[in-house]
């Protein structure tokens, strides 16, 4: 089962730190979640002003996104503890996650973890600052099991599609009979769920390409993933729209999980009879998801549902 609440991760918006123009724009977009990018957007001698630039953008406010996200550098890199460093103590509590790239064992995000917490005892900050694993390289794909259980802060893996095609050494054009990611995307889900995780889908890159990416939104979409990275504004309200449970979904969540509950309240049943079919506690699970994804994307309660009930369930009422 998914944390509740949970963050809504429909879209997440990536963009350069190094950029004012780009870190503007998205400062009034409609993106779920804004990261603003220090690693490899950002060129190595730029860095350090880029992290001074990235932290003045976070301090201005004005931000549309429910969440606002810096990735850092990797932690084998010499950039890594100043990013968590100056960011935790100069941008202030609109920062909410960090994104750590390139992470490869479970020790890496115990370091980062660790920084933080002496770094926000420090400062006073009441609220932890979350983190976010991206998942790039045959080693993080091989103790993905062991990186999601290794702090409580974790609240999503994200697949890196373009370090972990240069790591398994995959040509970007190269034809294949079936979804070559396939294994990958399901090895990063069940390792997310199991640790009661987000799983988010990696950007696609062909920004032109708007039907590959339709297609790629559906995929991810349909394995059971939360959102997944835009890296361009265009992408944003698509991946809004697809990853917002209809309301008719919505509607009929509520509706299993309230059966349910009167059946247990009234007869002790864990199963019952709903529009012509048996509903339990699987079905309960996957509707509580529902309800999640939809509370997290702002949708409201909705009004009961009348005469839906099966002979001997009467109407859902509230």
């Amino acid at each position: 089962m998914l944390p509740a609440p949970m963050r809504a991760r429909r879209s997440c918006l990536s963009v350069p730190g190094s950029s004012e123009k780009m870190l503007a724009k998205a400062r009034i977009l409609p993106a779920d979640e804004v990261i603003i990018d220090l690693e490899d957007s950002v060129a190595p001698q730029v860095k350090d002003g880029a992290r001074t630039a990235v932290v003045a953008a976070i301090r201005a406010g004005g931000w549309h996104a429910r969440t606002l996200t810096v990735r850092i550098n990797a932690p084998s890199t010499r950039w890594c503890y100043r990013d968590v460093i100056e960011l935790v103590e100069t941008a202030g509590d609109a920062l909410a996650c960090l994104v750590v790239p390139k992470v490869e064992r479970a020790a890496d995000l115990a370091f980062v973890d660790t920084l933080l917490r002496m770094v926000e005892e420090n400062v006073g900050r009441r609220e932890p600052i979350g983190l976010q694993a991206l998942i790039e390289t045959a080693a993080g794909l091989r103790h993905v099991h062991d990186i999601a259980q290794a702090s409580p802060r974790i609240e999503a893996l994200i697949v890196g599609y373009a370090d972990l095609a240069a790591s398994l050494g995959r040509p970007p054009s190269a034809e294949y009979p079936g979804d070559r990611w396939q294994w990958v995307l399901d090895t990063v889900l069940v390792a997310a769920r199991a640790a009661g995780l987000q799983a988010i889908d990696g950007p696609w890159l062909g920004i032109r390409d708007l039907r590959g990416f339709e297609a790629a939104a559906a995929r991810g979409r349909a394995l059971g993933y939360d959102g997944k990275w835009a890296v361009h504004p265009a992408q944003i309200e698509p991946l809004n729209q697809l990853f917002t449970p209809t309301a008719e979904e919505f509607e009929k969540a509520h509706a299993i999980l309230d059966a349910l509950a009167r059946a247990a309240a009234g007869e002790g049943r864990g199963a019952v009879m709903f529009e012509g079919a048996m509903i339990d506690e699987a079905i309960r699970k996957l509707a509580v998801q529902t309800v999640a994804r939809g509370a997290a994307a702002g949708l409201g309660c909705p009004a009961p549902r009348r005469g839906g009930g099966e002979k001997g369930i009467p109407p859902i009422t509230r």
